[in-house]
């Protein structure tokens, strides 16, 4: 019984695993139910995480419009 490790189970999950690699966490998964849980808590983070959008604070913004019209200002 091979120890695959949270990173195993993230390249498996997201298609990157070697095709070896790939067959041999499938063969796994049938037959330890603990690594079917940990695959599980996996899948459910990247679903939580999937819809997190990042943006900038709106002060960062406005400083960068500022400086814009700062720099655009001199160049007249």
């Amino acid at each position: 019984m091979n120890n695959y490790t949270p990173e195993d189970l993230l390249l498996y999950l997201y298609n990157e695993a070697s095709e070896e690699q790939t067959v041999a966490i499938k063969n796994a998964l049938e037959s330890d139910w603990t690594l079917r849980e940990k695959l599980a808590v996996l899948k459910d983070s990247m679903k939580r995480l999937d819809p997190i959008m990042e943006a900038p604070r709106s002060n960062v913004v406005l400083n960068i419009l500022k400086h814009a019209r700062e720099q655009s200002a001199e160049q007249v």
